[in-house]
C-alpha cells in the first residue's frame, strides 16, 4: 500500500511517501503555510501527483505521550485535510522524528522536514507491518 506522511508545520510541512508496497520512505518536499488556502491547495496538488492509499499525519505528543498545544494545533489540520482528499487520513505519534531529521544534516529547513516526514514514515510502516 502506498502511503505519504505529512510532518506539519505551520511554517513548513514535510512531505514523504512511500514506494508502492510500502516498505521504502523517501523524502519528497516541504509545502509552506499549509494553514492557509493557499498552502492547503499547493498540499493537496502535491498529493494528488502521488496518489497514496493512506495519509499519515505526525502528531506531536509531549514526552508524557499527552496532547499539548502542538498537537492541539496539527488534529485542526487534520481535520482540514480530510474535508479536502478522498484518501483516509490517520495520525501517528511523532514525537522523535524532527530530532532524528535534524541530525541528517542536508539541505536547509525545507530538506530537513521532508526527512523528518520520511523518518515518520519509516516508523509508522514498521509498526503497520509488525500489526499484521
Amino acid at each position: 500500500m502506498k502511503m505519504l506522511a505529512l510532518d506539519y508545520g505551520s511554517a513548513r510541512t514535510g512531505v514523504a511517501v512511500s514506494d508502492p508496497t510500502g516498505t521504502l520512505a523517501r523524502p519528497v518536499c516541504a509545502v509552506r503555510a499549509v494553514g492557509t488556502e493557499k498552502g492547503l491547495a499547493h498540499l493537496v496538488k502535491v498529493i494528488g501527483e502521488h496518489e497514496p492509499e493512506r495519509i499519515v499525519v505526525g502528531l506531536p505528543l509531549t514526552l508524557k505521550g499527552e496532547y499539548g498545544a502542538q498537537a492541539q494545533e496539527t488534529q485542526q489540520f487534520v481535520e482540514a485535510l480530510r474535508a479536502v482528499v478522498d484518501v483516509p487520513v490517520e495520525t501517528y505519534d511523532e514525537r522523535f522524528t524532527t530530532a532524528l531529521a535534524a541530525r541528517g544534516g542536508g539541505a536547509g529547513k525545507s530538506g530537513e522536514d521532508a526527512r523528518a516526514a520520511a523518518h515518520l514514515l519509516e516508523s509508522y510502516l514498521q509498526w503497520a507491518a509488525g500489526r499484521s
